[in-house]
């Protein structure tokens, strides 16, 4: 009965070695190799036949700083921690490596060797140096701290699959962080499959979410696999979720609960790994309070909450905002405009932007497709936009004025410092290279 019990301990020992994630390596105290999993396998390229052998002779493949680190624990006989060190395997691309190292005690409590833990963090590194300058992550733009507090909670959601509710606006990029959310997260090689819930009526819905089978309804002539399905080992997005039925309400709810659905027409219950992405610009809680949206679904969607903030809150990101629409559009359009006049820009600033990111979008194409000169000005802007109150013209002469003065206080600012006066100015050097160039500015001018 002991061995037995000795045998299973040890079998589920050795599951447990197989199925962890990190790449696990053992060594006795002469640095000789007692075991490693398949994990290490895979991210060192090792082999069973590696087993028995010097841990040292394995670093061929390798840059060896793995080995300096265990030789370094070995010797201490105390833990190590070791963040992101650049493993470059040959004929293999650069990885980005965690190391832990964790002594083994024999009997007597002396040192019999060491564990060594490696956590491939290239994903993450990718994503932090993605962040860099805090200007953009994926295809989201702005530095504002708002902006900022999405970028990070987008972070700490990428190696959880938890279901994540994104409010906010019409236009705010709700669309953007579902994307940014699936390409951080481990799923990012499986689809993400998109579904607008307000763009189709009840009965389609459904058939579009869950599949049908053949003869079902009316026209349905095969069966057909619903975006559940397709999204398996995914996510799905199921944007404007306050906008389903009741009925479409417990049948997600019951695919957040057990994970499975039946298709339209039949009883049988079929299983999906899907991470749920859902999104709304309405005030959930009020339909809540009407008895529109079950409350149930509510709170099982917003496990987290991720709250964009509208445009006008972070004024701000309107200068890269521009900038962003400017370089994709001037790539689009084959154009080379410069900029947006300093008129332009201060009407952006004042601007409320009822439709948010998606309005200023809109705008800049409009006036893309209207400007033929290298500066964007009020002529090129839609007349809604310009019927709006509170908007100042200038001639091109006055125009040319604010435009130089406000390069010349941004130069000023930073010591002639042109790549920090870009940014603080919201543009690009080479916009600016030609700016001063144009205005003939100089540290003389007054």
């Amino acid at each position: 009965a002991v061995n037995e019990e000795k045998e299973r301990y040890r079998t589920n020992l050795e599951a447990i070695f197989r199925s962890v994630r990190d790449a696990i390596i053992t060594v006795d105290k002469e640095s000789v190799v007692i075991e490693i999993n398949e994990a290490a396998m895979t991210m060192c390229g090792y082999s069973r036949d590696d087993i028995g052998k010097s841990f040292g002779s394995l670093a061929r493949v390798c840059n060896g700083r793995c080995v300096e680190i265990l030789e370094e624990a070995i010797k201490s006989g105390e833990p190590v921690e070791v963040d992101r060190i650049e493993c470059r395997l040959t004929n293999r691309e650069r990885r980005v490596i965690s190391v832990r190292t964790y002594p083994l005690l024999g009997l007597q409590s002396n040192l019999a060797g060491v564990v060594m833990v490696l956590r491939d963090d290239t994903h993450v590194a990718d994503l932090e140096s993605e962040l860099e300058g805090h200007r953009q992550f994926h295809r989201i733009v702005g530095r504002s701290e708002p902006m900022q507090r999405v970028y990070s909670l987008i972070k700490t959601l990428a190696r959880v699959q938890t279901t994540v509710l994104i409010t906010g606006e019409s236009g705010t990029g709700k669309e953007l962080v579902a994307e940014a959310l699936h390409r951080a997260g481990e799923r990012s090689h499986k689809p993400l499959v998109k579904v607008n819930c307000s763009a189709l009526p009840e009965s389609l819905l459904e058939s579009e979410l869950f599949g049908h089978v053949k003869g079902a309804f009316t026209g349905a002539i095969r069966d057909n696999v619903g975006r559940f399905h397709r999204a398996d080992g995914g996510a799905i997005f199921l944007d404007e979720i306050g906008d389903i039925s009741p009925m479409i309400q417990l049948k997600l709810l019951r695919v957040l609960e057990e994970s499975e659905f039946e298709r339209v027409g039949s009883s049988t219950p079929t299983k999906v790994d899907v991470r749920l992405i859902a999104a709304t610009n309405r005030n959930l809680m009020e339909k809540i309070s009407r008895g529109e949206l079950r409350e149930d679904l509510y709170y099982r969607l917003k496990v987290v909450e991720i709250r964009l903030p509208p445009l006008r809150d972070r004024p701000e990101d309107i200068p890269l905002l521009v900038e962003h629409f400017r370089n994709g559009f001037n790539a689009k359009f084959k154009k080379a405009i410069e900029a947006i006049s300093a008129d332009v820009l201060k009407a952006f600033l004042k601007y409320p932007w009822p439709g948010n990111v998606r309005e200023l979008e809109h705008i800049m194409e409009h006036a893309f497709v209207l400007c033929n000169q290298n500066i964007i000005t009020f002529d090129h802007l839609p007349p809604d936009f310009m019927s709006a109150p509170g908007l100042e013209r200038r001639s091109p002469d006055e125009t040319q004025a604010v435009d130089s003065q406000a390069i010349l206080e941004a130069l000023d600012k930073t010591a002639w410092n042109k790549a920090k006066a870009a940014r603080l100015l919201g543009i690009d050097r080479v916009t600016l290279y030609r700016k001063i160039k144009r205005y003939n500015l100089t540290k003389d001018t007054p």
